[in-house]
């Protein structure tokens, strides 16, 4: 273990191994660092905070502050964070808010310069959170998700796993699993599928999700409809995730950049009433 001369770190604070800490690095009481962690200068843990194993934290992150809430909790929740991990330079990453709750950061992760974790936010594995990204609070990411520089993320969203989130985006509804969003648009434009192959989903389960898709963005199917049909069609598999992640979805989720086939277009109302009194077929424009 090696800790600089210049580094203030808390007698209760529990380090593994091999732990080494840079000039200036802050640890407060009731930390806990992994075996082989390094802190460089300037990084801050503070308490509520657990590291697993083989983490770099570079000059100036801070680990486990505060919720940015305007009333602070009494008994803030923890930061727990997993193995292997990097954290860039001043990357933040906050407990949570509720005290028997988690922020969680999954392993082998990649948070890159001036990245943000807000509280309650659940980050899986092997996701990438390219500079400047931003997640609000209860936020869940999925594993390998990868989102782009300033990419905004909306308190409560989901991000499905593998997911590939264009840089610049405001994200403000779940972007389901697989799905790639333009960040100009904030729109899906297709399958993440580089990502699907670097993930080792295999041909024949790709296939399956090309389908999934299909039904979602391209049937033209009511949504209790939708649902039904993926669940009875997809029953193993990743396909099988977009069912259970629709239904969960509180905010509904992000759309196609080519709108669903319409059938009809309502052509007039009667104002008294809820019925519709003229209806059009509509060609699809395909």
């Amino acid at each position: 273990m090696t800790i600089h001369p210049l580094a203030e770190v808390s007698p209760s604070a529990k380090l593994g191994t091999d732990v080494n800490i840079g000039p200036f690095v802050v640890v407060e009481d009731g930390v806990e660092v992994g075996d082989r962690c390094t802190l460089l200068a300037r990084s801050t843990v503070k308490r509520g905070t657990t590291l697993g194993s083989d983490n770099l934290v570079c000059e100036g992150a801070v680990l486990g502050g505060l919720p940015q809430h305007l009333r602070q909790p009494e008994n803030p929740g923890r930061l727990v964070v997993g193995d292997r991990n990097v954290f860039r330079e001043n990357i933040t990453v906050h407990r949570a808010f509720v005290p028997e709750s988690a922020t969680i950061i999954g392993s082998d992760c990649l948070l890159m310069v001036g990245s943000h974790v807000a509280h309650d936010c659940i980050v899986g594995n092997n996701v990438i959170l390219t500079n400047n990204v931003l997640l609000g609070g209860h936020v869940t990411v999925g594993d390998r998700a990868c989102l782009g520089g300033g990419a905004a993320v909306h308190q409560h969203c989901n991000i499905g796993r593998v997911a590939m989130v264009g840089g610049l985006a405001r994200l403000d509804q779940d972007v389901p699993p697989f799905m790639m969003v333009d960040g100009e648009s904030n729109m899906i434009v297709g399958l993440n599928r580089v990502g699907l192959r670097r993930a080792g989903v295999t041909p024949d389960e790709r296939n399956e999700i090309k389908q999934a898709y299909q039904f979602i963005f391209r049937s033209g199917m009511m949504y209790d409809e939708l649902l039904e049909t993926l669940e009875a069609s997809f029953t193993e598999g990743p396909a099988a995730e977009f069912a259970p992640f629709l239904r969960a979805a509180t905010r509904g989720f992000v759309r196609d950049r080519r709108d669903p086939p319409k059938t009809f277009r309502i052509v007039r109302e009667d104002p008294m009433s809820d019925d519709i009194l003229v209806v059009e077929p509509l060609k699809h424009a395909g």
